[in-house]
């Protein structure tokens, strides 16, 4: 009867740690807290915490969107070391974390450009912390297919775009309206009368891929094109 004092501390120790483990896998499921990625950092790498990664999708509306924004990227995340391994961070449907390598191996041809922030000693351990557990709420979310400015269903660049704004306090470029775009080309025309019948709302804040691409405080420090 002695040892009873003993049994509750093991007890609430145990219940704690499973309540954590399940956060974890809520929070990130299939991703490494489920210990089932393979994507191993080298001991040197070429990657940073925090870096942009950009991409050429081949989707019909991913067409649309080079055609309008006349940049070649459609396709964005942002690059996160998680448990020491590498994952990008993007708005697919649903937004998840995905394998590094798995995401380089998505786009046209295998190609391309990471980015990172020209001064990127702001992005302290703390703050890219902040970063990644400002993240989790949009983990899971809906794909956003009509490019609402909300955090209901979230796009690609609006994501990273929101995640460095929130949580680091960083602008990486300036919002623009719909209207801003090369909206004429019958293509992109096709996708916004599928999306938005005679209701295009012009005037909807938006960041697109090459907005971020182009921004001027940061620098090109892989380029596989």
């Amino acid at each position: 009867m002695k040892n009873k004092k003993y049994l509750f501390p093991i007890i609430t120790f145990f219940l704690s740690f499973s309540c954590a483990l399940f956060v974890a896998i809520k929070v990130f499921p299939n991703n490494p807290f489920t210990g089932t990625s393979k994507t191993e950092k080298t001991a040197v790498s070429k990657f940073k915490d925090g870096d942009l990664i950009f991409q050429t999708s081949e989707s019909k509306q991913c067409e649309a969107v080079r055609i309008a924004t006349n940049s070649k990227f459609s396709h964005c995340g942002i690059i996160y070391d998680v448990n020491g391994k590498w994952f990008v961070f993007e708005a697919v449907q649903p937004v998840k974390l995905t394998p590094l390598e798995d995401w380089i191996q998505h786009g046209k041809d295998h190609k391309y450009v990471v980015k990172r922030l020209k001064d990127d000693t702001v992005l302290k351990p703390e703050v890219l912390q902040k970063m990644k557990d400002y993240s989790q709420q949009f983990n899971g979310k809906e794909y956003d297919a009509y490019f609402e400015w909300t955090d209901n269903r979230i796009y690609c660049s609006e994501l990273i775009w929101k995640i460095y704004k929130n949580a680091a306090g960083i602008e990486l470029s300036p919002l623009r309206e719909l209207k801003d775009f090369n909206l004429k080309d019958p293509r992109v025309q096709k996708i916004l009368k599928e999306r938005y019948g005679n209701n295009i709302p012009l005037e909807e804040k938006v960041v697109a891929p090459s907005d971020l691409a182009d921004s001027t405080i940061l620098k090109t420090v892989i380029d596989t094109y």
